[in-house]
């Protein structure tokens, strides 16, 4: 050892533990690899320090002659054995985050209690030379006493440690327990903090949650269900509702294609026949957006396939027939500025054509000369791009197709191919030509569709950049250490 170590241990051995707090809350923020090594490394310093200098933590502090010095060494060995919990606790801490990750903190804490524990108990006995066997008896007696006292507490600590040892949740898994349904947010002590959908704080207590029934909406990964429920008139054949519901599905492009969706009849009665739609999404923030776009597409299929929601006998008997080509002028925001005799007119130019499933409507860069409007089916849109084509959205019963040849005969770079059986209406452009002089406003409407379309597509072929894995000192040792074991 340095004679200046030597000199000055009890001057020395305090600035150690300065510098060792100092460098742990400067390198806050980096590798858990390069922590763990700075703080083994102080606790080895620290130790050569004490024992060179002949202040064994094994034993009481030397100098009792000298009472200042003596107090100071004893003081650092009590010291030394904190340190040396602390380091462990550290060591532990690091080992469990890469097994079980964050979501064994709990654990990770009673483990810490316990090592201080010891190492509390150790320093009671070794340093300061105290009856450890009369402490451990009266401590035992007053657990005794404070486990009585604090049951429903240690019910909650122990049923905590259960909890995340078994693992039936874990932080960011969606849960219900007892009816109450949220994000697990955090996982302490005493209680598993959920944040509900309307944006609350509930507070489960752990034993209740151990002993509760609890459904894990996250498990499997990334399969949340979703369903909706439509009533719809005792006289339409059901096998038509159902594939209009099927055409619904199909166009919404955030369900998942596996476990495919499906539509069944849950029940009927002398009012309607209540149809039950159900699907799966990826991430659970997409239930809301994906139920309103199904209710959505509902209408629209069963409106295009001629059968009305959420009605009784004599209401739908009661709707005034209403020529299809009429109805979808009548229905779509582009031709809203046009007089009922302007929709008369084009209605009279407007041509029905059929398609079949996996046909193509409309192939990359090709011009159309006609504007089409799909009455029913599902229509998907994909963009080329290198590695394969790449779908960016689905379109079904009112929206309209071929825009970009209509207003400037230029083809658009994508391809609109049948997802399902479905019907669509052309309208010739020298028909249409009469209606985008007389209303600047439906050419204009036009316009802006398809700016937002090819600012869409663009923003979608964009590749993101590729993201570059941290690396720290854990995880060179572990990539080394598997390829020594390779060899």
């Amino acid at each position: 050892m340095p004679a200046l170590l030597t000199a000055h241990p009890l001057f020395l051995a305090p600035c150690l533990l300065l510098l060792d707090l100092s460098l742990w809350r400067v390198l806050a923020e980096g590798p858990i690899g390069w922590r763990l090594v700075t703080r083994l490394g102080s606790f080895l310093l620290f130790s050569l320090l004490l024992f060179n200098v002949g202040m064994n933590p094994l034993g009481q502090a030397p100098w009792s002659e000298d009472l200042a010095s003596h107090l100071v060494a004893t003081a650092l060995q009590i010291m030394w054995w904190l340190f040396g919990a602390r380091c462990l606790t550290v060591l532990i801490g690091a080992l469990l985050l890469q097994r079980v990750g964050h979501a064994g903190r709990l654990l990770q804490e009673v483990i810490g209690a316990l090592i201080f524990l010891i190492a509390v108990i150790a320093a009671a006995g070794y340093v300061l030379d105290l009856p450890v066997k009369g402490l451990l008896a009266t401590s035992g007696v007053v657990a005794i006493v404070l486990g009585l006292a604090l049951q429903s507490t240690l019910s909650d600590v122990f049923s905590g440690i259960i909890l995340n040892t078994t693992k039936p949740y874990q932080l960011d898994d969606w849960i219900a327990i007892d009816g109450t349904e949220g994000r697990v947010v955090e996982i302490d002590w005493r209680s598993t903090y959920l944040q509900t959908a309307q944006g609350s704080l509930a507070v489960i207590p752990n034993s209740l949650a151990a002993k509760a029934k609890l459904l894990n909406l996250s498990r499997p990964a990334n399969l949340y269900g979703v369903s909706m429920s439509l009533e719809i008139s005792p006289l339409v054949r059901p096998q038509a509702v159902i594939e209009a519901l099927q055409c619904a599905l199909r166009g919404c492009r955030l369900l998942l294609g596996q476990p495919a969706p499906s539509v069944g009849i849950r029940k009927s009665n002398g009012n309607g026949v209540e149809y039950e739609m159900s699907g799966y999404v990826a991430l659970m923030d997409d239930k809301r957006e994906v139920r309103n776009q199904l209710y959505d597409l509902a209408y629209r299929h069963l409106q295009a396939a001629g059968i009305a929601q959420l009605s009784l006998p004599e209401a739908q008997s009661a709707q005034p027939k209403v020529e299809r080509a009429r109805m979808l002028l009548d229905q779509s925001p582009l031709f809203a500025a046009l007089g009922e005799a302007e929709r008369d007119a084009l209605s009279g130019h407007m041509r029905a054509q059929p398609f079949k499933a996996g046909q193509v409507l409309l192939e990359i860069g090709e011009v159309s000369d006609d504007l089409l409007i799909i009455d029913a089916g599902v229509v998907s849109v994909s963009l080329p791009r290198a590695d394969g084509d790449l779908e960016a959205g689905r379109m079904g019963p009112g929206e309209v197709i071929g825009e970009a040849g209509v207003l400037d005969r230029r083809g658009w770079q994508a391809r609109f191919s049948a997802l399902s059986d479905g019907r669509l209406y052309r309208i010739e452009r020298d028909a249409l030509q009469p209606c985008l002089e007389a209303r600047q406003e439906i050419a204009e409407a036009m316009a802006r569709l398809l700016d937002y379309r090819q600012q869409a597509s663009a923003a979608l072929l964009v590749e993101p950049p590729a993201r570059v894995a941290k690396r720290g000192l854990l995880s060179w040792l572990r990539r080394h250490s598997g390829r020594r074991g390779e060899h």
